[in-house]
């Protein structure tokens, strides 16, 4: 009996051993990497395809873990000809796969920040980090105004751009705009402007670089669809200011997108800085699924100190998010750094 015992207790001991193992073998922490702003991700075939601003090319990430992202494989795969108007500044890219190519969407300019536009780049291959990216020029509406920050997205069998950009030509205040696209080169109706920063939490943030005191800021739109509701969840106030936070709009599935009164605007952020955690100005996000598509899961950029600004201390983390009654989603508060999290379920 008491060789039985030991036994069992021996197996029992071994077998606690493996599941704190394991267990410890399925976590991470966040962020996911040092550096890296505006985080996409996307999912095609079992792999996650992620990219962020670089400022200079365009980079991807491949990977079955998106967690592990620190560790694995990337390419650059598109770099811009010097002494053109889409040169310098590439921001916010954002990989998309349409009647079987991918696209990158992604802002540039010349140098000047008054020049940035959306422009977008193609490729056939069935792996984004193979074949050849052939640049297909800029994208605009007719007003063909500043912008940044495009994302594109699908709806009852049309496809919509969705942007920040300028009213006119002057900085000052950065709306959110959808126009309906012909396909994914060519804007197909003219935009209209679907928010404005109009509450407190909105506006926060000096301009830096113009003749203006102030300057309101919604920027980084990214549609997250649930049930019969699509949620615009977009990035307020200056991304150089600790309040950089995430807002929502809100529209039925089945209403008209470029009706601006089809989008009702949230009156307090979904998503904003924890001090008691030390996340500071989280930010221009997107959204996946995990390995098994039973969770939801947020990436988003974040500075872990006050005062980081916009620089390349913004570093990219995620966090899963669940989902309230009214079907609209919770997506809690910023975990801080180095707190074990389980991995997006089904992770290998």
């Amino acid at each position: 009996m008491r060789k039985l015992f030991n036994v069992c207790l021996l197996l029992l001991l071994f077998s606690g051993t493996t599941i704190a193992q394991t267990t410890t073998g399925k976590t991470f922490t966040n962020p996911l990497m040092p550096s890296g702003a505006d985080p996409w991700v996307i999912q095609k075939d079992g792999f996650y395809y992620y990219t962020n601003s670089t400022g200079g090319n365009i980079v991807i990430w491949k990977t079955k873990d998106i967690t592990a992202l620190s560790t694995s494989p990337k390419k650059a795969v598109w770099s811009p000809p010097a002494g053109m108007a889409y040169s310098r500044d590439l921001w916010a890219p954002e990989l998309h796969f349409i009647n079987g190519k991918w696209y990158v969407y992604f802002a540039a300019d010349n140098g000047d920040n008054n020049n940035h536009r959306i422009y977008v780049i193609e490729n056939s291959s069935a792996d984004p980090t193979q074949g050849t990216w052939e640049f297909k020029g800029k994208i605009a509406d007719s007003t063909d105004k500043w912008a940044i920050d495009a994302s594109v997205f699908e709806s009852k069998g049309s496809w919509y751009m969705i942007w920040s950009g300028w009213e006119g030509d002057h900085n000052g205040q950065q709306n959110i705009y959808i126009a309906k696209m012909k396909d994914a080169l060519t804007i197909g109706s003219e935009r209209v402007k679907v928010s404005s920063p109009t509450y407190t939490w909105e506006t926060n943030g000096d301009l830096r670089d113009g003749d203006l005191t102030h300057v309101s800021v919604n920027e980084g739109p990214e549609i997250l669809k649930h049930g019969n509701k699509q949620f615009l969840i977009y990035s307020a106030s200056g991304c150089w200011t600790d309040f950089y936070a995430l807002g929502m709009l809100t529209a039925d599935k089945n209403s008209d997108l470029l009706n601006p009164a089809s989008w009702k605007k949230s009156d307090q952020p979904v998503f904003k800085q924890s001090p008691e955690n030390s996340v500071y100005a989280p930010g221009h996000n997107s959204f996946f699924k995990s390995p098994d598509g039973r969770e939801d899961w947020i990436i988003y950029h974040a500075n872990s100190n006050p005062n980081e600004g916009c620089g390349n201390k913004r570093s990219p983390r995620a966090q899963k998010f669940s989902w309230n009654k009214d079907g609209s989603p919770n997506f809690g508060v910023p975990v801080k750094d180095g707190q074990p999290l389980v991995k997006p379920s089904g992770t290998k």
